[in-house]
């Protein structure tokens, strides 16, 4: 079973500036791509390019390929199970407009099989309409059609939530049991 996702967005601007967004990527403040206000932020152990090794919450990935300003593709590393890539184009839509352009390649094995249709689908559908509305916002100064969580992404993300508090809860009391008696140190 192969999943090949598609998103993308027309953008009444020339090319040369929604490809400068792709440059932003993992900039920190200065990323005007990712949704990073909403969603884990997406970094890398060096500056983007290829080779960069990062990626943004559990989604772990390599930079296999990076053309600055037109082109960028991610190979995932992790979740377990994502064998596969995504990637950012910067497509020519005619005269000062351009189609920003996400893919999605993958063959899901072992437990993703079951994890991408049911959690990380509907997560990474909703991330990326927040990217292409985040591209929209710097190229026009408005969004014409915001993208809205659907329910099922807004109780997914209180359960990832809720998860996330409980190991940060658990790792703080472990932090201060030593394991030989496990006995709490001041």
């Amino acid at each position: 079973m192969g999943v090949h996702n598609v998103h993308e967005r027309l953008l009444p601007v020339a090319e040369s500036e929604v490809g400068a967004l792709i440059d932003t990527l993992a900039s920190g403040e200065g990323d005007r791509l990712w949704p990073g206000a909403a969603w884990a932020p997406m970094e890398f152990d060096r500056p983007l390019g290829a080779g960069a090794v990062g990626g943004h919450g559990p989604v772990r990935y390599t930079v296999a390929g990076y053309a600055p300003g037109r082109w960028i593709r991610f190979e995932f590393t992790g979740p377990r199970g994502f064998q596969g890539f995504h990637e950012l184009a910067v497509l020519p839509a005619g005269s000062d407009r351009t189609t920003l352009h996400h893919t999605l390649a993958m063959t899901p094995r072992g437990p993703a099989r079951l994890t991408w249709p049911l959690a990380w689908r509907p997560l990474h559908d909703a991330c990326l309409e927040d990217a292409l509305d985040r591209a929209e916002l710097a190229c026009t100064g408005t969004v014409r059609r915001p993208a809205r969580w659907s329910p099922y992404v807004r109780l997914l993300r209180a359960l990832a939530s809720a998860a996330t508090r409980r190991n940060v809860k658990r790792q703080a009391v472990s932090s201060h049991v030593t394991p030989a008696s496990g006995v709490m140190q001041e």
